[in-house]
């Protein structure tokens, strides 16, 4: 799917614009709150807090960019202040429900395993997406003059994605063909968002 036009379209008007930020702002909250949910009570490695905090920060950050914008916008991740708002605040649990169902099929895992190796593989998803979704959106900005930046994000979505890899190859020799179909499953989401998106903006 070109979503290239979408975010012109969205990047030319700050209203748009302040509530793209902001739904960008909430998925990458909402990602650090399912990585801190999968954590088990002890075991708890240093690339799970690293990648917790980082995600936190995306956030963080894409909030911040919402200075740069005109006008006093998006203060919170109310349903207005959101671009396609049922769909972005169910995009990463329905993702989870459907990889977790697929893991537990195929590896017969329950618990904490089934946590963890959903947590992997749902990560692995959005680190992919948004290793395609942010550099699109970069040169859009760039192209428009915009003072909002994700270069920084970039750079650190594109060590999460390695980090992700290496957990994977551990995981499984197999893993590549199970990664695919997450990435499927992720894939057909991501297309019926931008286009709930596109008819809300259009």
């Amino acid at each position: 799917m070109n979503i290239k036009p979408i975010l012109e379209n969205i990047v030319s008007d700050n209203v748009l614009h302040a509530k793209w930020l902001n739904t960008l702002s909430y998925m990458e909250n909402a990602g650090a709150k399912k990585i801190s949910a999968s954590e088990h009570k002890e075991k708890v490695n240093l690339i799970i807090l690293k990648h917790a905090a980082e995600e936190h920060r995306h956030a963080y950050y894409l909030k911040k960019q919402l200075d740069k914008l005109d006008g006093d916008l998006c203060k919170t991740y109310t349903s207005d202040e959101l671009l396609a708002p049922n769909d972005t605040k169910f995009y990463l649990n329905a993702l989870d429900v459907a990889v977790c169902r697929y893991l537990k099929q195929h590896f017969n895992l329950s618990g904490y395993e089934l946590k963890f190796a959903a947590y992997l593989f749902v990560t692995y998803a959005i680190e992919v997406r948004a290793d395609e979704l942010y550099p699109v959106y970069q040169d859009v900005l760039t192209a428009a003059g915009s003072k909002v930046t994700v270069k920084s994000i970039i750079l650190e979505e594109e060590g999460h994605l390695e980090e992700m890899l290496n957990q994977l190859r551990s995981f499984d020799a197999d893993w590549e063909k199970h990664a695919e179909l997450v990435i499927k499953i992720e894939q057909d989401m991501f297309n019926s968002w931008m286009q709930n998106l596109n008819k809300q903006i259009a």
